[in-house]
């Protein structure tokens, strides 16, 4: 008798225990991780790079106060937790916007400090230094991909790109309209995203000119997020505009996918937002689609009529899985996810800012994998 109750005993322990590995198995979801204990609670981040499971870049502001403005912020990923990275000879107070590189050795910031001047840091796998800024440009944003690094900017109100040719800044012709970001996959095949008059646009580099299509001619729809996964599968994401209506009024998201021969828009499940990122998977294809301030329909008669929906959609190939960041005792939703892919892994990073207590913000990091 005790021997059959050791036995059922045991099963029951071996049952148990299959349950919670199948469980620690699952997928998951996405999981929040902390920034370092010396970033002040009213901090934001901008943008993530990430070159490895113990290498990666998240780049924003430590602010002092509501009003005052912060100094530029650089965390560092060493496969254990993130780190405050010291930033030398850097006294300006502003915001670091965006961040990207080639490799480990070769990371570029590009920041705006608080009088409006642009910005640029560079890693060179030792210590973060200013580099000088391309005179008269105001820098947005900088890209890397296929060997190559781009800056987005303005030059007296107009708009203009920049590559690096491992000397200096050259001037390359930008497409009409506005660009908003880019996906490089070299140097004579790169993607630009961005809006026109006549609506959403991409436009593709072929090392000599620019082709561009408009993908959504429906007024104000934009794209701000493009992923070239083969010359016949590209990814555009953005807004989808609206005509009238009250202000304030949700607009929904735009996801646009290229097969090679047209453009077609892709249905999501979601309603209302606009998507900020799109990144790849460890094989190269989709694999995230971020939106912010993402927004569906309840059910019938519901009130308010409007619940929250899914903050990241992982694409499987044939359709989305949607899902919501985890809560964060003390702090409310992200206003914004921008995700950085850990390369030949499925993981990947997403970084932004957060609601805060008493109207302030907070930086907020997740994890994915």
């Amino acid at each position: 008798m005790a021997h059959r109750l050791l036995v059922a005993a045991l099963a029951v322990v071996l049952a148990v225990m299959a349950v919670v590995s199948s469980a620690a198995a699952e997928p998951g979801a996405w999981q929040h991780v902390p920034v370092p204990a010396q970033v002040r609670p009213q901090a934001g981040l901008n943008e993530a790079v990430a070159f490895g499971p113990d290498r990666a870049w998240a780049v924003g502001a430590d602010a002092v106060g509501r009003e005052a403005p912060g100094f530029p912020l650089v965390l560092r990923w060493d496969g254990t937790a993130w780190q405050r990275q010291s930033l030398p000879g850097i006294g300006w107070q502003g915001d670091l916007v965006s961040v990207a590189g080639t490799s480990p050795t070769a990371v570029w910031a590009v920041g705006r400090d608080s009088a409006g001047g642009s910005r640029l840091l560079r890693f060179d796998g030792g210590a973060w230094k200013e580099s000088r800024a391309p005179r008269g440009v105001v820098l947005d944003k900088v890209v890397a991909g296929g060997g190559e690094t781009w800056l987005i900017g303005s030059r007296d109100g107009v708009q203009v790109l920049l590559r690096w040719d491992r000397r200096a800044w050259q001037d390359v012709p930008a497409p009409p309209g506005y660009v908003s970001g880019l996906d490089i996959v070299a140097a004579d095949d790169v993607w630009a995203a961005g809006s026109s008059g006549s609506g959403a646009t991409v436009s593709h580099w072929d090392g000599q000119a620019w082709q561009q299509t408009v993908v959504d001619g429906f007024p104000r729809a934009a794209v701000a997020s493009v992923l070239a996964v083969s010359p016949t599968e590209v990814w555009a994401g953005g807004t989808a505009g609206f005509v009238g209506g009250p202000p304030g009024k949700p607009i929904p998201p735009l996801l646009m996918r290229w097969d090679g021969t047209e453009w077609s828009r892709v249905t999501m499940p979601t309603d209302f937002g606009y998507i900020s990122s799109l990144s790849a998977a460890g094989s190269g294809k989709l694999g995230w689609v971020s939106v912010a301030r993402s927004l569906k329909w309840g059910p019938p008669g519901s009130s308010p009529p409007l619940v929250p929906g899914p903050d990241f959609l992982a694409w499987n190939g044939q359709s989305f899985a949607a899902y919501d960041e985890p809560a964060v005792p003390g702090e409310g939703d992200s206003s914004m996810q921008r995700l950085a892919p850990v390369p030949g892994t499925e993981t990947v990073w997403s970084v932004g800012r957060a609601a805060g207590p008493e109207g302030t913000f907070a930086p907020r990091i997740l994890r994915f994998g």
